[in-house]
């Protein structure tokens, strides 16, 4: 957990030195992603929807960066937001509630608080099908994304987030299946991947 909020930390910095005085509306950010990973999921009654369970669970992770974001605050450390994120899911006890279901509990806490639950959001973990390995693993995939991002002009509007017709997300995922998710340069191993496939489907075009 600490070093999830260490990776987090040092992501927001990149955007704004000072982030965490600038109290962003991580929130909002959060329950926008919730209706994103519906999308996803699907909803329409009214028409034949298959569930992409791999962007839904995109989207869980997409949510956790958010979520995390907005534990930050009030002085506290790293380690006692940790502290605090344990104790928490010690003391709930899981839904089991669907996806959909799940979605919408943590979208309504968002909006009705204004913070963000990790209670509720291993509840959606669980609808996914995500443990906390599962976790850990895609969430530094995907920040190591958002770093290359960065690193490629996502802020200035220069990079290109389409590679052959397929969203960046898309081929993090199926790059991270050919990595070792415990090695202790996985993080590297992921940019460099990234790196490399970015060369030969955009960069050269």
């Amino acid at each position: 957990m600490i070093t999830m909020l260490q990776m987090q930390h040092r992501m927001n910095t990149r955007i704004h030195e000072n982030w965490v005085d600038q109290d962003f509306a991580w929130y909002r950010a959060a329950w926008i992603e919730c209706g994103e990973l519906i999308e996803h999921y699907g909803y329409k009654w009214w028409k034949k929807q298959t569930p992409d369970i791999e962007q839904v669970r995109l989207e869980v992770i997409d949510i956790w960066h958010f979520g995390l974001s907005a534990l930050f605050g009030d002085g506290k450390s790293v380690q006692q937001i940790a502290s605090e994120i344990v104790a928490e899911l010690a003391a709930h006890r899981p839904s089991g509630l669907g996806v959909r279901e799940a979605t919408e509990q943590l979208a309504l806490y968002c909006l009705q608080t204004r913070g963000f639950s990790p209670s509720l959001f291993w509840d959606l973990m669980l609808a996914s099908g995500l443990d906390f390995d599962n976790l850990y693993s895609s969430y530094v995939g995907k920040n190591v994304l958002n770093f290359f991002r960065q690193d490629h002009g996502y802020q200035e509007g220069s990079y290109v987030k389409t590679w052959a017709g397929r969203e960046d997300n898309e081929h993090l995922v199926e790059l991270l299946q050919g990595l070792d998710q415990g090695a202790a340069d996985y993080a590297d191993a992921v940019y460099a991947a990234l790196s490399v496939r970015y060369r030969e489907l955009v960069a050269v075009t």
